[in-house]
């Protein structure tokens, strides 16, 4: 049995024996069978839990296990590539862990790593989560090549956020072949004015905001997941009433995603009457791609800066919208939502800021001038929605797939009465549908009411309305149902 006494080589100068391989994974949860890394077990096994640290990596690249009886060293003998940085990191640093692994034929595999206090020592960066945060990243992030040269603890990483200059540049150290190769160019020289006493403290602020912003974005690579096209016509049908044109332009994005797992090199734009759920198109194409969303109202832009963001020079300066909107999202591949973009115009701000979205739709790249970085666009769908394609200038309706939707004709409004809004009103409200009845002149006499409004909003509200009269009458005139005709319509709604 070797027994590692660390106060005995503190002071040697051995070489370096680096005892482990390496070898490449893409899994994103660490388990027994595709661990983190494996030690060496040969003597006997280890516990399921234990505490220790990581030996010196310029001695030797082990684990010492802190046993009730002293100290007992193991070799690293195969370890995730992803990791190698992290842990050399845990070593030079001292950082005392928790090991949970199993014992295998080949060795013990480890596959939770986590920190805990020893005597009173500091937690690693002074934040909670700092070190599940970038194992959880390490773990999202692709194989990297082989290169030569407590249990009640929340291990969760949602919540972490990289704030200080420590933490930014421990997350460099350990996990910075996760961002892309020009992002980490990037970061390394703004932490290097984050960190000097050359510049202005101004300049030094917003430095560490830039690269707090840009780290704390998960930059996923472009390849998209196979995604159930029998599940996406199910959403569709379950929202959506007829738009027949609308759905199989979907359904063929999704085929398309199947077969080359990347994006259309077009977004969509729906082009349509107000109120013909044209937004709602929009969420659920988000919610079938599995992505997150973030909203662009372009009416209420009137200024590009809004969208490109303000130049350091200025105290005040900060991101723009799209860069917030990544920022929000967490990850660099989401879907735009572009509202109104015909009353995108030049306000009284400098330049039209429809025209600052070409070079995010163009997928090569989009440049905040806050963070002065060029930001890969590769993982973004547009969908924008307008209400007058004529009003889009040509270079930006070119970006995009056109889709028209009509208004609703007389019968489909009825239908989407029917089946639809009323349904959907009384389930939220908690009522039967025998509780609340629309008779067939009463609804005529909705539709005659609504017969000069385009989509379907004004429908909606009309359902809503008669629920919570029906509501009323049930629970305040003690009746058992509401039966509307078209004397009663009339009446509730003049």
């Amino acid at each position: 049995m070797l027994v590692y006494d660390s106060t005995s080589t503190s002071n040697t100068t051995s070489a370096f024996e680096c005892t482990y391989t390496t070898f490449q994974s893409n899994h994103s949860t660490a388990t027994p069978e595709h661990p983190i890394l494996v030690l060496d077990n040969s003597s006997h096994p280890w516990e399921q839990d234990s505490a220790g640290i990581f030996a010196n990596p310029y001695k030797k690249t082990a684990f010492e296990f802190q046993l009730d009886d002293g100290v007992e060293l193991s070799n690293i003998l195969q370890i995730d590539s992803r990791f190698t940085n992290l842990i050399k990191w845990l070593g030079e640093n001292r950082i005392k862990v928790k090991l949970t692994g199993e014992n295998r034929s080949d060795g013990y595999a480890v596959y939770k790593i986590r920190e805990v206090a020893f005597s009173n020592s500091q937690k690693l960066s002074s934040e909670d989560g700092f070190l599940q945060f970038m194992i959880e990243r390490l773990l999202e992030s692709d194989a990297i090549a082989e290169e030569t040269s407590d249990e009640d603890l929340d291990e969760s990483a949602d919540d972490m956020k990289l704030t200080s200059i420590t933490s930014i540049s421990d997350f460099l150290n350990c996990a910075g072949k996760t961002l892309p190769e020009n992002i980490r160019l990037w970061a390394r020289r703004n932490l290097v004015v984050a960190r000097s006493n050359e510049v202005t403290p101004e300049e030094k602020r917003h430095a560490q905001r830039a690269l707090s912003i840009m780290l704390n974005i998960k930059w996923k690579s472009n390849y998209f997941e196979s995604i159930d096209p029998v599940e996406a016509r199910r959403i569709l049908d379950e929202e959506l009433f007829g738009m027949e044109r609308v759905k199989q332009r979907i359904i063929e994005t999704v085929i398309q995603i199947n077969r080359t797992h990347t994006l259309p090199a077009y977004g969509i734009l729906l082009v349509g009457p107000a109120g013909t759920g044209k937004s709602q198109i929009a969420y659920l194409v988000a919610k079938i791609l599995k992505l997150p969303w973030t909203t662009l109202d372009m009416s209420s832009i009137n200024d590009a800066e809004q969208l490109t963001g303000s130049s350091r020079i200025y105290s005040n300066a900060k991101p723009g919208i799209i860069m917030e909107a990544f920022n929000m999202a967490g990850e660099n591949n989401l879907v735009f939502i572009i509202n109104e973009l015909d009353k995108a115009t030049a306000g009284n701000g400098n330049g039209n800021p429809a025209d600052v979205l070409l070079t995010l739709l163009d997928n090569l790249g989009f440049t905040d001038n806050y963070m002065e970085c060029l930001i890969p666009t590769s993982g973004v769908y547009p969908i924008a929605t307008a209400n007058d394609k004529e009003k889009i200038s040509a270079p930006l309706l070119s970006r995009f797939a056109v889709i028209d939707i009509p208004d609703y004709t007389r019968e489909e409004k009825k239908t989407i009465f029917v089946k639809y809004s009323l349904p959907k009103v009384l389930k939220r409200i908690g009522l039967h549908e025998n509780e609340c009845v629309v008779l067939d002149d009463g609804l005529d006499a909705v539709l005659d009411i609504f017969k000069d409004t385009t989509g379907i909003r004004d429908l909606e509200q009309a359902a809503e309305h008669l629920a919570a009269h029906a509501l009323y009458m049930i629970e305040a005139e003690h009746q058992t149902q509401v039966v509307y005709n078209a004397k009663m319509v009339q009446e509730l709604f003049h």
